[in-house]
């Protein structure tokens, strides 16, 4: 059906799948644990932010239990294919990591908090895989909404790396890029709240143990 790599690699945009001009499924109103809508617009004040951390189903569980985030959803970003399906992402043929959407009160979680969480969630060490999850949809990445997030997005990788440095770690191949010109497409049905709707399923998520400094990275403005 698909090209599985046995070495991953990501593809160039004359290599990726054509894909679609609108996506075949309709996304779910309401996040089924926070009650919350699940696509914009979302109230004002809110902010928006995209992290992939390995396979999205758990990675989006450490958010949603985050006090202050509104609601989540997960998707795929940082890829070439318009409105992929999850066995296109799967092929490597994409472009696309698996990614998790998180909308937050930036007066009851700032946006430095959420990147402690998505450190701690995950080894950003690992390039294109997390744990036995691999292929090039696992990779770590960060993908920014504004020069402010940007900035503590670096200055937090920063201070994550030294302390990973300390204890063995190698190198962060975290992809940190701006979100304007890489598209969020959202996933199937199935995938939003998986793990609420499927309490003993599949949760490849595990961090390295090391706990990532706050108070380190630049202050929001």
């Amino acid at each position: 059906m698909f090209l599985y790599r046995r070495t991953p690699e990501m593809p160039t945009r004359e290599q990726a799948l054509k894909g679609r001009p609108e996506p075949e499924f309709t996304v779910p109103d309401r996040h089924t644990v926070l009650g919350t809508p699940l696509l914009g617009p979302y109230p004002e004040g809110l902010e928006v932010a995209d992290f992939g951390l390995g396979c999205f189903w758990g990675a989006e569980r450490k958010f949603w239990q985050t006090p202050g985030v509104w609601t989540t959803l997960v998707g795929y970003q940082g890829g070439y294919t318009p409105n992929p399906s999850y066995e296109e992402v799967c092929s490597g043929l994409t472009g696309h990591t698996e990614v998790v959407r998180v909308v937050h009160d930036p007066n009851e979680v700032s946006y430095e908090t959420l990147l402690k969480v998505f450190w701690e969630a995950h080894d950003p060490t690992q390039g294109y895989r997390q744990g036995n999850d691999v292929g090039t949809q696992y990779r770590s990445a960060v993908y920014t909404h504004s020069p402010a997030q940007a900035a503590t997005a670096r200055a937090s990788r920063d201070a994550y790396q030294r302390v990973l440095t300390s204890s063995g770690y190698g190198t962060i191949t975290t992809e940190l890029l701006p979100a304007d010109d890489r598209p969020f497409y959202p996933a199937e049905p199935y995938h939003q709240q998986y793990l609420d709707k499927n309490p003993a399923g599949y949760c490849g998520i595990g961090g390295t143990g090391v706990s990532c400094p706050v108070g380190v990275a630049p202050a929001e403005g």
